[in-house]
């Protein structure tokens, strides 16, 4: 298949362009950059079309990862603007190039995230669960909202609402590895708030099954089928690591220094992934602790 993934740079990207292309299929990338390969797409996601119909045009599929990172910089109301603009307009961008396309891909792969459903605390959200109200929730509607603009007979649309990737080589477990090392690994205010996670080799392996399955619309949870507590994550991997976690980060601290930024971390989903599992979807890292074990961090 040819599959063009957007966002195809960023951690993620790398990752599944790499599994698409141990695979066989033929991988190319959208850039904002002048392309450098006849498999770098230069495109500009400011909502139009632009040229990309050409680009799409008979295509397999689509994976849309078009994002800036949330963690990067305090939520000011600059930067909030930015995280927003940074989802909506590239997929925007992509669902009018779909629909100018005389033959256009078949299926559209879209990130999301569990941010969808907001607070929770230890209520078990499946992919029936409305939306929450809070600022993450609000992004992903929105962004949602754009990628269905894509769907049609022609085009099948997957969702994917990604939990925390597990990978030691980038997001959010990376940087939490020198601070565990040096002894300061920390649960997260109540500690109680849930952790939704899935392993980097799962996340890739969900994604490239979406785009086979023709079965597969609608949205899906990407994340392990266990989730844990904040403080089960931190006592798990401070002995993956071999180090104690026994500091807390109070909430009024972490509030001090990262602002609204810190709900990431003070509020919590226990997501189960209901839909993929339903469809026959096999995890291959159910579990927390053999996950970590299996990075060898």
């Amino acid at each position: 298949m040819r599959i063009l993934i957007a966002g195809g740079s960023g951690f993620l990207g790398q990752k599944l362009a790499a599994k698409l292309a141990a695979e066989g299929h033929r991988v190319q990338t959208l850039t904002r950059r002048a392309g450098r390969t006849p498999d770098q797409i230069t495109w500009n996601p400011d909502g139009s079309a632009g040229t990309l119909p050409a680009h799409l045009e008979g295509a397999d599929a689509i994976v849309n990862l078009a994002g800036e990172n949330l963690a990067e910089g305090r939520w000011t109301a600059a930067r909030k603007a930015a995280l927003v603009s940074s989802r909506v307009l590239p997929t925007r961008t992509l669902a009018r190039a779909i629909a100018a396309c005389a033959h256009p891909p078949r299926v559209l792969v879209s990130a999301s995230a569990v941010g969808y459903y907001g607070p929770h605390g230890d209520e078990p959200v499946t992919e029936a669960t409305p939306p929450g109200s809070d600022f993450l929730a609000r992004i992903c509607v929105e962004w949602e909202q754009e990628a269905r603009a894509a769907e049609t007979p022609r085009t099948r649309l997957a969702i994917i609402r990604s939990g925390v990737v597990l990978a030691k080589d980038g997001g959010a477990l990376k940087k939490m590895l020198l601070p565990f090392r040096l002894g300061l690994g920390a649960t997260i205010g109540s500690g109680m708030q849930y952790f939704s996670w899935i392993h980097a080799d799962d996340w890739t392996s969900l994604v490239s099954w979406l785009i086979a399955n023709g079965a597969a619309a609608g949205a899906f949870n990407a994340t392990a089928p266990a989730p844990v507590t904040n403080h089960t994550f931190t006592k798990t991997l401070g002995r993956v690591l071999g180090r104690p976690a026994i500091l807390p980060a109070p909430a009024f601290a972490l509030h001090l220094a990262m602002g609204e930024m810190a709900d990431m971390l003070l509020h919590g989903q226990r997501v189960i992934p209901v839909h993929v599992e339903q469809l026959g979807f096999q995890f291959s890292y159910r579990e927390l602790e053999p996950a970590l074990r299996s990075l060898e961090l």
